[in-house]
Parts: structure tokens; C-alpha cells; sequence
């Protein structure tokens, strides 16, 4: 099968938040991680998997974004004035994909720059050899709050994923979580969107519904458990900023000495 070379590979990264436990005004994904802007983290891990376009999706403050991308040939931006959830955000970038046939798009977070390029491959290589309509990776955690719980079904297959405040006692329960990582045939995920429910607890249209849908709908949706708990780690205010950082130099410092 030439599905992986007969494909092109997109990207869209979500980095409208406002990040308002950061003690600061300035859009989150633009708080330093070893002294870059963490978004810089990935969109290089995108561009190192064969990644031709970087759509990012701004908001809060988008105007300092574009100017700390401005460099960057790979970056398109669309803007999401409502703040109406990820698969809303997901949405704004329609318009850039005029022809998403034979397409593959990655959606990550703007705020996750932990991502390894290894990671992402893996993926990608599931999604293409799996002919998937959608492909995700998960990470097993100690502690998952926080995150949407992978709910599996009786024989341990993919079944749906439930974000927390969605959750029953017993999904809340659930340590395997989901980091973002995605994989979608364009096409599919640009025609599902318009059909997502914004009936839970907060009021958003979640890109992660559209997982269960398509399972529901008999379409195939792969899943890599391939991302390790490190790469996951949640930056929502300034403590947690201090310890990816950490990480980050960490990585860094080893492949100086390597």
C-alpha cells in the first residue's frame, strides 16, 4: 500500500487559549520553555515529521503570536474569536483546507512542548498503514486528573473518550488518558465537525467526541499507548511551567553530551 507517500501531512495547533493561571497576560503558548516560546517545541516536532503546513489557531492576544511566528514559512493562522471548545477551534481552519482529499492533518495543543518527533511518527505510521479515519495516542498516568479518561469497551478495544467533568466515578477511576495527539483523514474530519453536540458540561464542542462517533458510525480509529508519561505533563500555571522547563533542559543537556 502507497498510502503514507501518496499523502500529504498537515498540522493544526490550538494556541488560543488565554492561560489565566499564568499570572499573566500574555497568551500561553508563549511562555518560555528553555528559553523559547513553548509553541517554538511544536511546530519543530511537526516540521521534523514531514509536516508542509503549520495552520495555529490564535485568540487571546493573537497579534503576539503571529509576531513571535512571524519567522516561521511553515505557519498559517486563522483566528478563533469565541472561545467555544476544540473542536470548534478546529473548525476556524476549514477555510485553509480547500482541497483536504488525500490529506492527513495532526491537531496537537500549542501548550504541550514535551512532544518528541518520534512520537508523532508513530502515529502518523498507525493512522496510514491502519487506513484510519482518525488515529490517537494515549499515555497511562498516576495521577489523571485533569485529563480525558480513554474508556475502553469489554474486549479492551477503543471505545470513547470522556472528558472529566463528563465522567462517571468509575471513568474518573481511569489512569489511561488522552495527551492531544492526533491524527485525522482531512476530508473526514472537516465533514464531521459541523455534526458535533455541544451538550455536556461545558457547553463546547469537544474534537474528542468525534473519536467515538466514528467508532459508533463503523469507521476505523487507531490507537498507539506510546506516549510516556513525562511527555504529557500539563502546564496550567507558573509551578508547572517551572518543571517542564526543567525537563526540557534536561533533554537538551543530554543530547550535548551524547
Amino acid at each position: 500500500m502507497n498510502k503514507q507517500s501518496e499523502r500529504s501531512l498537515d498540522a493544526i495547533i490550538l494556541a488560543a487559549g488565554k492561560g489565566t493561571r499564568m499570572k499573566s497576560d500574555l497568551p500561553k503558548v508563549l511562555h518560555p520553555v528553555a528559553d523559547r516560546a513553548m509553541i517554538h517545541w511544536v511546530i519543530d516536532a511537526c516540521e521534523q515529521v514531514g509536516v508542509r503546513r503549520v495552520v495555529v489557531v490564535i485568540g487571546h492576544r493573537g497579534d503576539l503570536v503571529r509576531e513571535e511566528l512571524a519567522d516561521r514559512d511553515s505557519v498559517t493562522f486563522v483566528e478563533q474569536s469565541e472561545q467555544l471548545g476544540t473542536g470548534h477551534a478546529v473548525m476556524m481552519a476549514e477555510p485553509v483546507f480547500s482541497e483536504p482529499a488525500n490529506t492527513d492533518v495532526l491537531v496537537l495543543c500549542g501548550d504541550g512542548p514535551l512532544i518528541r518527533p518520534e512520537t508523532l511518527e508513530q502515529l502518523i505510521r498507525r493512522h496510514r498503514t491502519g487506513d484510519a479515519t482518525a488515529t490517537l495516542a494515549t499515555a497511562v498516568l498516576e495521577d489523571s486528573t485533569g485529563y480525558g479518561r480513554i474508556v475502553r469497551d469489554k474486549d479492551n478495544r477503543f471505545d470513547r473518550i470522556v472528558e472529566q467533568k463528563d465522567a462517571t466515578a468509575e471513568e474518573i477511576a481511569i489512569l489511561e488518558v488522552n495527551p492531544s495527539y492526533y491524527c485525522f483523514d482531512a476530508k473526514a474530519l472537516f465533514e464531521s465537525l459541523p455534526k458535533l453536540s455541544n451538550e455536556n458540561a461545558n457547553g463546547e464542542y469537544y474534537i474528542t467526541d468525534l473519536f467515538g462517533a466514528y467508532r459508533q458510525a463503523g469507521k476505523t480509529v487507531e490507537v498507539i499507548d506510546a506516549v510516556p508519561a513525562e511527555d504529557v505533563l500539563s502546564i496550567n500555571n507558573t509551578a508547572q511551567l517551572a518543571e517542564v522547563d526543567g525537563v526540557m533542559r534536561k533533554r537538551l543537556n543530554a543530547e550535548v553530551t551524547q
